[in-house]
């Protein structure tokens, strides 16, 4: 067994109004039995425990895109670590439901029988964070909270969250939620980087803001391009995320964050990587930003985000540089 004993005193935070506390840096498990197979993945998620990282991002539908698989398989590899490691009782695991092939959407029978499902794949008795992947707007706010709340009260699932949703619908639901005394959304998962601003500020994070929700984010470093290795007039970089990432180069925002990622960077003496999610966490609301590592060379970028400290100089030229134009 490889030991994955803890730093000393691992920094963590508390998320929403839920009893979870969680390391300021989520791991992204999208690429576990996508580009890293069990090998790699377990040698990621190892060096993450290691280094006191304790939540693991993960969805039903990872990573059916790709061929041959049909989804599930980053819950499977997951579940695997976790039984081979004996520390199901260490990690706060957080999955979604609602697009997996054979379970989309979030009819009250459909989240039932998903869930059940990843609670296999991850082989656990309860999921400790669980999202609605994406909004289903076919499907009434109090249908979907109804059978989350079973959930929850089954001890199936310990808190809900919500990803991808307009801020009516959070409203909406977080509003039956009180009306009714169900469990209620703790966080949210937005799209939100510094080359996507308007993906999550606004409406949305004054929503969150106003019910004390923490944003967990998503594509923090935009498909990899926010660790700079895609440059304008650049070497072509082999991901299969490269021709989404290298569409920031377009338009006049991505080159200056670039720019303005590079000053702070060799100020700092870190990766491009490390600066752009140190910008997230000191955004209001977020809690903890999520990146995915295929190997374990790449983990320790993402995880010196935690430590590093912006000032709010700093913080101001990577803002004025993500403005859109």
């Amino acid at each position: 067994m490889t030991p994955t004993s803890p730093s000393p005193s691992p920094k963590r935070t508390p998320l929403g109004a839920s009893d979870l506390s969680v390391s300021p840096l989520s791991l992204g498990g999208n690429v576990f039995g996508w580009t890293a197979d069990a090998d790699e993945s377990f040698a990621v998620l190892d060096a993450y425990a290691a280094a006191g990282g304790n939540f693991v991002d993960t969805a039903d539908v990872y990573s059916a895109w790709a061929p041959g698989n049909s989804g599930g398989e980053s819950e499977t590899v997951l579940g695997k670590w976790l039984a081979a490691r004996g520390n199901r009782s260490e990690i706060v695991v957080a999955t979604k439901v609602g697009s997996h092939p054979e379970y989309r959407g979030l009819k009250a029978a459909t989240i039932a029988a998903a869930t059940e499902q990843s609670l296999r794949r991850l082989g656990t008795d309860s999921i400790d964070l669980l999202y609605t992947h994406f909004d289903d707007e076919s499907t009434p706010v109090e249908e979907i909270i109804t059978a989350l709340d079973t959930l929850v009260r089954a001890g199936k699932v310990r808190h809900i969250a919500a990803s991808n949703i307009s801020p009516r619908r959070l409203t909406e639901s977080l509003g039956f939620s009180k009306r009714e005394g169900l469990a209620a959304y703790v966080a949210l998962q937005p799209k939100y980087n510094l080359v996507s601003r308007d993906s999550y500020e606004g409406e949305l994070a004054e929503v969150a803001t106003a019910f004390g929700l923490s944003a967990v984010p998503y594509s923090g470093l935009a498909s990899g391009f926010l660790t700079g290795k895609y440059r304008p007039g650049g070497a072509a970089v082999d991901s299969p995320r490269a021709a989404g990432a290298s569409a920031y180069l377009e338009g006049p925002t991505g080159p200056k964050v670039l720019a303005a990622l590079d000053t702070v960077a060799a100020a700092h003496g870190v990766e491009l990587g490390s600066v752009a999610l140190a910008w997230l966490l000191a955004q209001p609301t977020v809690a903890a930003p999520i990146a995915s590592a295929r190997t374990v060379e790449q983990l320790p970028g993402l995880i010196s985000a935690i430590d590093l400290e912006l000032g709010q100089d700093e913080i101001q030229l990577l803002t004025t540089a993500s403005e859109a134009a």
